[in-house]
């Protein structure tokens, strides 16, 4: 087993992770990752609405016992997203990892860090990486343009 900072954080095996991903960010896939003993995502937004979310977390825990997240993307829409209630969701179902990515993640993290959640945020700039360390995010992804890895 491969020990870092991160891999101690974050409770996994494997200092890997497989960010959030629409439309395959589901339980199938992010169970079988934690159960690998790396760190996975649920897409938030690949599920229709908060409770289909809240559903969805549920089945990934009866999939695996070992640590998995969620994916929070951010991003202007024509159809407004109700971010809140994903975020409620989120933590009113006990997720202790997010991964905020898109836009700013100020707005949610009073709320995660009020609830013990450990937040990454994933950048694809120094710039947003720099600022979003200053507002207090746990750890940094930088992802390549269009989240390419």
């Amino acid at each position: 087993m491969f020990t870092n900072t991160f891999t101690e954080t974050f409770g996994i095996e494997h200092p890997i992770v497989c960010g959030g991903m629409t439309a395959v960010g589901t339980a199938d896939l992010i169970g079988a990752v934690a159960n690998a003993g790396a760190l996975g995502f649920l897409t938030a937004l690949t599920q229709p609405t908060p409770e289909a979310l809240v559903k969805e977390i549920a089945r990934c825990r009866d999939l695996t016992d070992k640590p998995f997240g969620v994916n929070l993307t951010i991003l202007p829409t024509i159809q407004p997203v109700p971010y809140a209630e994903y975020r409620d969701a989120i933590v009113d179902s006990g997720i202790t990892i997010v991964e905020t990515a898109g836009g700013n993640p100020t707005p949610h993290l009073p709320t995660f860090k009020a609830a013990g959640v450990k937040v990454i945020h994933k950048a694809v700039s120094v710039r947003h990486a720099v600022k979003a360390e200053q507002l207090g995010v746990d750890a940094i992804s930088i992802d390549g343009f269009e989240c390419a890895g």
